[in-house]
């Protein structure tokens, strides 16, 4: 029997305190996003912002000709749709669901009404802004500097860490999309990491075998990303010190 997700799920909604909480929940729907769903489109009117429970979902800019790169990526440590209160009412990316599950959705008009209340709300959700922010600017520098087998190595290490369970449902031609490569340079970045014994790969599953050596594997980019990630969202459960000894539990991601 599948259990229900619950908005306590979202570790944003479950630091809020039991008063804020009165006030947004009963607003609160809770919405299935499949696979690639579009759930912002870009320079289209926002409605809801969303928080994952246990989905996550990419930021993708699109180029004139079609190309995307993902930007950043959002799962139950946070919401979707910071520029409804940062004063914008549409974004020039898009946002894809990148791992199927759910979200609480929150009318824009609950969301500014709470948010200028000046009070708990406000504060986590600008610490959380400048933590994406963070995560926009090492994706850039990372997208730049780093190879191709390091920026897979940081996609799955924030993929992971934005999921309350350990599957992942994609193909490899939809990673090389969030990364803006091509999908054979994932498979050989995959193949690599298959013959390094980090992961196992056979029938579309991919099993993350060994997570520290993951992280020493990947560039700086996740590190710093993880680091001003667990200053700034305080509410955040501490699941493991990077690199840290090998007493980190397997994670498995399902690829299709």
């Amino acid at each position: 029997m599948t259990v229900k997700p619950q908005p306590q799920h979202n570790h944003l909604l479950a630091a809020l305190t039991p008063d804020v909480q009165s006030r947004l929940f009963p607003y609160l729907e809770l919405v299935p996003l499949p696979l690639r769903a579009l759930l912002y489109e870009s320079k289209r009117p926002m409605r809801h912002v969303y928080f994952p429970t246990d989905s996550i979902v990419s930021l993708q800019y699109v180029m004139e000709n079609g190309a995307s790169t993902a930007i950043l990526v959002v799962g139950n440590e946070g919401l979707l749709g910071i520029t409804l209160f940062m004063g914008g009412e549409s974004t020039p990316s898009r946002s894809l669901v990148q791992s199927a599950g759910y979200a609480y959705r929150l009318p824009r008009r609950r969301v500014k009404e709470e948010f200028d209340r000046h009070g708990q709300l406000l504060m986590l959700m600008l610490r959380y802004t400048q933590a994406l922010i963070t995560q926009i600017a090492q994706t850039a520098v990372c997208n730049r500097h780093h190879s191709i087998d390091q920026q897979l190595c940081r996609w799955l290490l924030l993929s992971m860490d934005r999921l309350s369970h350990n599957h992942l449902t994609m193909t490899q031609e939809f990673i090389g999309n969030m990364l803006g490569v091509r999908r054979e340079g994932i498979t050989q970045a995959a193949l690599k990491l298959q013959q390094l014994g980090v992961i196992s790969y056979a029938r579309g599953l991919i099993k993350v075998l060994d997570r520290p050596k993951l992280e020493t594997l990947s560039c700086e980019c996740y590190g710093v990303v993880k680091r001003e990630t667990d200053i700034l969202l305080h509410y955040l459960p501490q699941h493991h010190v990077i690199a840290s000894a090998d007493s980190i539990p397997t994670t498995t991601l399902r690829a299709s």
